[in-house]
């Protein structure tokens, strides 16, 4: 089987990521080493200091990972999962607390980021969130690297890495490859 190019995953607004490819599983393998479940975005954010290095510009990440929380929070006010994130970030993280008082909130639909993977060095990726209208509050993410790139090298690299490295929790990744 052909190994994927790019790392797609679905995530509701709280961060946590539900469903990923074998090469997204690879790509936030930080995240995954949590053994808190679901594996969340924004915990490892603002409680893994592994996440400073992931995300060369941590604090443009921390603001927009506290702003999709914001709109979630706008979106579903009694979800009582978010309050309890809110909750345990804004006591585990004094970064987390004040950007979570500044009341910021912006969709991030599209783009480009900056990440610095374990395995594969730098890569700078464009991205696209698609909301996912038959799931409401939950949105498709996929990156992708420019043709002919040193990321789109990276990202061919830890395909055949993930691929040689899969476990039986890989085995069960809910997007198909």
């Amino acid at each position: 089987m052909r190994s994927p190019r790019v790392p797609p995953f679905v995530r509701n607004g709280r961060m946590d990521l539900l469903a990923a490819n074998r090469l997204a599983r690879a790509f936030y393998a930080d995240v995954y080493t949590d053994p808190q479940r679901p594996a969340n975005i924004a915990r490892f954010t603002f409680l893994d200091e592994k996440a400073h290095r992931f995300y060369p510009e941590w604090d443009l990440a921390a603001d927009v990972c506290v702003a999709i929380l914001r709109t979630e929070a706008g979106r579903d006010p009694h979800d009582k999962d978010l309050h309890d994130l809110v909750g345990e970030l804004s006591t585990r993280s004094n970064e987390f607390r004040r950007r979570w008082g500044a009341h910021n909130v912006r969709h991030h639909g599209t783009g480009a980021k900056n990440f610095r993977h374990h395995i594969v060095g730098d890569l700078t990726l464009a991205y696209e969130g698609l909301e996912m209208a038959a799931e409401p509050g939950l949105t498709l993410t996929i990156y992708t690297a420019e043709p002919g790139s040193p990321s789109e090298d990276a990202l061919r690299l830890l395909a055949s890495w993930a691929a040689s490295h899969e476990t039986d929790a890989d085995a069960q990744t809910v997007l198909t490859e």
